[in-house]
């Protein structure tokens, strides 16, 4: 298929069909994937994410498949080990994703056991937005620098109020990333492009178009209070009108996140006037 992916976006969504709240079977979330990735807008979407703890399911799947498969393996370091020692040769294991600590604890030996088991491999450290943020910060930057493939990933959403950050938080913590040259990732609650009220849980969502804008205002120098005032707009006007005129460039910072439907993002970029199928 043609690409009319622009580079700003592409890679932008890996495939999250397989975890709540959608929480697709193997067989759906495999077909599903397969047929995002041999649509027009392919290039958008990364490797479908695959809890650790469905690997045997997954591998018992294909081994009747013999369509290639990249994947990211996410879930507790434990079961992730598990899950690299169990693996096949029918996949391609692109990364690696594990939260290193629970909100308050002290992120510290979960991040050098992360460090371990990623070694030589892409992999994103889930790192609570509180106690001991900035100390973990410094560690993966530093661990980057001296060529190891990992970055940080930071909750953006999720069953309970407290795991979704303020605008505050949010763009505190992007900017910290900006200051360490430390691309990051982003994990659940960017359901659409805009920030919204959930009607049924009354949870307040951040946008995806918001943290794009965000990250590249960042990226050219922004202080976190205008980072701030970006993700917490709900006028798409500025948004898009920001992110458009960057539709050529690749994408700073932000490397992208999970989405348990990649329909609902593409459907929002094509309403917004950021992406055309082709002719």
């Amino acid at each position: 298929m043609p690409n009319s992916v622009p580079p700003l976006l592409v890679g932008l969504l890996d495939d999250a069909a397989m975890f709540p709240p959608r929480g697709a079977s193997v067989g759906d979330a495999l077909d599903g994937h397969r047929e995002a990735r041999s649509s027009w807008y392919a290039s958008l979407v990364g490797p479908l994410l695959v809890p650790a703890d469905e690997v045997g399911a997954l591998w018992s799947r294909l081994r009747s498949d013999p369509e290639p498969l990249a994947i990211g393996l996410v879930g507790p370091l434990t079961v992730v080990a598990g899950a690299l020692v169990a693996a096949g040769d029918q996949v391609d294991i692109r990364h690696i994703e594990a939260p290193v600590a629970k909100r308050g604890e002290d992120p510290m030996p979960g991040l050098t056991a992360f460090r371990t088991l990623a070694a030589g491999r892409a992999g994103y450290a889930e790192v609570p937005l509180t106690w001991g943020l900035q100390a973990a910060l410094d560690v993966l930057a530093a661990a980057r620098a001296d060529g190891e493939r990992i970055a940080p990933k930071f909750r953006t959403g999720g069953l309970a109020a407290e795991l979704f950050p303020t605008p505050v938080e949010l763009a505190a913590v992007i900017c910290a990333c900006r200051d360490r040259d430390l691309p990051f990732k982003l994990t659940a609650g960017l359901h659409h492009a805009l920030r919204h009220t959930d009607p049924e849980t009354g949870f307040l969502h951040h946008g995806f178009l918001n943290v794009l804008a965000g990250s590249l205002a960042a990226a050219d120098g922004a202080e976190a209070a205008d980072v701030a005032e970006v993700l917490a707009t709900t006028d798409a006007v500025p948004l898009v009108e920001a992110v458009r005129s960057q539709l050529e460039t690749e994408r700073p910072l932000w490397i992208g996140y999970g989405t348990c439907s990649v329909s609902e993002p593409v459907d929002d970029m094509r309403r917004l006037g950021l992406l055309f199928p082709p002719p």
